[in-house]
């Protein structure tokens, strides 16, 4: 009997979509901490930031890529 995750056609597409919402989240995640701890504990500027923040979520995404590929 097939589990009700198993894919009728035999593709991985809800596979796909799990792996592409994690490495999202990571991405969202490492941004907002990194935004947070830049601009209220260290009293950074808004764009040096934004900036670190887009920094890390770039760096984030690609680690989770490549756990997510292993």
């Amino acid at each position: 009997m097939r589990g009700l995750h198993a894919p009728a056609n035999g593709l991985e597409g809800s596979g796909t979509m799990k792996k592409w919402g994690l490495i999202a989240t990571h991405a969202v995640v490492a941004a907002a901490f990194i935004f947070l701890l830049q601009r209220y504990t260290l009293s950074a500027s808004l764009e040096s930031s934004l900036l670190w923040a887009l920094t890390f979520a770039g760096c984030a995404a690609g680690l989770a890529y490549m756990q997510a590929n292993r």
